[in-house]
């Protein structure tokens, strides 16, 4: 439970404070309006700031343009199958915004959330504010989960995670050692090499999919067939499809897979295990984790052949060898850290993160009253951190938060000398 503490004053009241205003924190904001429920955004930097500042420059959505829905607002383009990139998405989350005068104060960093009496105090560097509830809107992608040995290579290697990677000409002439095999990773091992540099890709879990198949985009397929719609509740552990691994897709609008990758010249690997006397080590399961993979795409190809449409395709396993287990690391110039994100919250003083430092919630809800969570993976359906899943998520939460009892709730009157209304 929340213990409260510490004095309100100079703060100013308001009923919700949203953090974050990315894609989740605008969904959110629309449909507090909606309820009629008075909140503000605070966002470090500029709406949709990670779109701007944390993709590279051939960035493009995994998800195609008609899938970009939120509440109250859907592509309206000429290119509805299309992928936006980075600059295209950020157009389309300002729209939404100005739709609604948005009440954001942006360049606002939070520094510490704690309880208070009748809810939180939300400290930042430009003041202060007293909420009755806190909705956590920063996603699920804080921080890049890099391995604690990295920090241990040789000095001569540049390493570079995903969200600080822009383009091949920033890396050092030579060979580059692309870890991770989920989407950003192929991605990634795709362009280097297109590049003309060598690339080995250091492969891990992953989910493989087509780009397409039977004529539609793959995932027009799982949309209509239910499976990102999925709650965690109709699953028979829950926990284990939270951790499934992330989808091999790419924003090109083509099939990028180990095959693909393999044929063009990529050399593969297994999974890093570290480094030892100059050498990076990998795992001897390249091919145990490829076959891992091909099974996974065949149920996923099998549900979606129960459905009538075109004749299923044939989709050809990915066939490799074994993978070398250490390789010397003078033949790299650079190492390309695609492993993944991970949350963080070190702003967050109230006793709701697990041992993992994840928000512990059921839907979003967490046990500390007043205070929320958005933008979670696997959050209830199974595209909760797809711009489209947001709205779900969204509505449900607004309902939460609209159904608290009223009495001792802190509202306040719109401050145009503080906030920032978009519009």
């Amino acid at each position: 439970m929340c213990t409260t503490s510490g004095a309100r004053r100079h703060a100013e009241a308001i009923d919700t404070v949203i953090i974050g205003a990315g894609h989740a924190g605008l969904a959110m904001s629309r449909c507090l309006t909606d309820r009629g429920v008075a909140h503000l955004i605070l966002e470090r930097g500029r709406t949709a700031e990670r779109w701007r500042t944390a993709r590279w420059d051939s960035f493009r959505l995994l998800t195609p343009n008609w899938m970009s829905r939120l509440p109250g607002w859907e592509y309206a383009g000429p290119d509805p199958d299309g992928y936006m990139t980075a600059a295209q998405l950020v157009g389309h989350l300002e729209g939404y915004a100005r739709s609604f005068a948005v009440p954001v104060l942006e360049n606002t960093t939070v520094v510490e959330v704690r309880c208070a009496p009748g809810g939180f105090l939300v400290v930042t560097d430009r003041g202060t504010w007293a909420a009755a509830n806190v909705v956590v809107a920063t996603g699920y992608y804080s921080r890049p989960a890099v391995p604690g040995f990295a920090r241990d290579l040789p000095a001569h290697l540049a390493q570079v995670t995903v969200d600080r990677y822009r383009r091949p000409a920033d890396l050092p002439d030579g060979e580059v050692l692309v870890v991770g095999a989920s989407a950003s990773g192929v991605q990634l091992a795709d362009e280097l090499h297109r590049s003309g540099r060598p690339v080995t890709l250091a492969v891990g879990g992953h989910t493989r999919l087509p780009r397409r198949y039977r004529e539609r985009d793959i995932l027009w397929w799982l949309d209509r067939v239910g499976t990102l719609d999925r709650t965690r509740n109709e699953l028979p552990d829950p926990g284990r499809a939270r951790r499934e691994p992330s989808m091999q897709l790419t924003g090109t609008g083509r099939t990028i897979d180990l095959g693909t990758l393999r044929r063009q010249g990529v050399r593969l690997a297994g999974r890093m295990l570290g480094h030892r006397d100059g050498h990076a080590l990998f795992a001897d399961d390249l091919q145990a984790v490829t076959a891992v993979a091909d099974a996974r795409l065949r149920r996923v190809l099998a549900r979606i052949d129960r459905y009538p449409g075109p004749e299923p395709e044939p989709i050809e396993p990915v066939i490799v060898g074994p993978g070398p287990e250490r390789l010397d690391l003078r033949r790299f110039a650079a190492v390309v850290w695609a492993t993944g994100m991970r949350p963080g919250y070190p702003w967050l003083k109230v006793p709701v993160l697990d041992v993992t430092g994840r928000i512990a919630h059921r839907r979003g809800v967490t046990d500390v009253p007043g205070l929320y969570a958005i933008g979670l993976r696997f959050q209830h359906r199974r595209n909760a951190t797809f711009i489209d899943g947001a709205r779900h998520d969204a509505a449900y939460l607004a309902d939460h938060i609209a159904r608290r009892p009223r009495a001792g709730r802190v509202h306040a009157r719109r401050r145009t000398d503080r906030v920032l209304v978009a519009g």
